[in-house]
């Protein structure tokens, strides 16, 4: 998701408190076991479907495709998950309020595809220290292969040549799956996530994945739907070829 960091600890705190009754309740997998069906993950806690010992990145790839996403912290097992309801944009439906237009207008930020993927996610883990973070060591190397072997892509906001803002996720066939973002400055992860928006809607991308609703994505246009909707939503898009492009930031201005 690009996930809220207070929401997201929230949830960790309740799951440890239920590690030892939840992991009870959750097939474990290999590297070869198949996913279950989503339909089946828990009610309580919403979404979490299976447990894994270790992350590979194919098997990330297999989930994606499923409806399933990773997420966890250094003191879990890998957590499996496919929440319902699940918070979506339609890229052609984002929008962004008149202040925020006005902050654009007056700021001029500068944004790029692909120019800074591990100062994102470095930046997307970097937490108070107290607190943890959901993106591990792990995490970060397998995102970062997924990023080079052209999966994974990085949105990035810059100021007078400094990067104040961005996200990062996946992209398969017309789908943006979206993993986390980070702001240095006031605003700059939501234009992040219009640059975003707006362009995959001009390469013609049907869905982005924002897994978990948080108020900061409903500003932007994102909903919930449901999982079968969801899900049925996910498998148009990848029926689609993924568009024959190189990830550049190519539109004029943001409107």
């Amino acid at each position: 998701m690009l996930r809220d960091t207070e929401a997201s600890l929230s949830t960790y705190r309740l799951i440890l408190s239920q590690i030892s009754y939840i992991m009870s309740q959750l097939p474990w997998l290999d590297l070869t076991t198949p996913f279950p069906d989503p339909n089946t993950a828990l009610l309580d806690p919403n979404g979490l479907l299976a447990a894994s010992y270790e992350l590979d990145p194919d098997k990330i790839l297999e989930a994606y495709q499923l409806g399933i996403f990773p997420w966890y912290s250094d003191d879990q097992p890998v957590l499996w998950w496919s929440p319902n309801p699940r918070c979506v944009v339609y890229p052609k439906d984002v929008h962004f309020s008149k202040s925020l237009k006005k902050h654009i207008r007056q700021k001029q930020p500068t944004v790029s595809f692909d120019k800074a993927f591990v100062d994102v996610i470095n930046h997307c883990a970097r937490l108070d220290s107290e607190e943890g973070t959901w993106i591990t060591e792990e995490m970060e190397q397998a995102y970062t292969y997924l990023h080079q072997t052209g999966y994974a892509h990085s949105v990035e906001v810059w100021q007078d040549d400094e990067l104040v803002g961005g996200l990062y996720g996946i992209a398969m066939g017309r789908c943006f799956f979206g993993e986390s973002m980070f702001s240095l400055e006031t605003n700059a992860s939501k234009v992040a996530f219009i640059a975003l928006a707006q362009q995959l809607a001009k390469w013609g991308y049907t869905l982005i994945d924002c897994q978990v609703d948080n108020p900061h994505l409903r500003t932007l246009g994102a909903i919930t739907i449901e999982r079968t909707l969801f899900l049925s939503k996910l498998k148009e898009a990848l029926s689609f070829s993924k568009p024959n492009n190189e990830w550049n930031f190519d539109l004029e201005s943001l409107s």
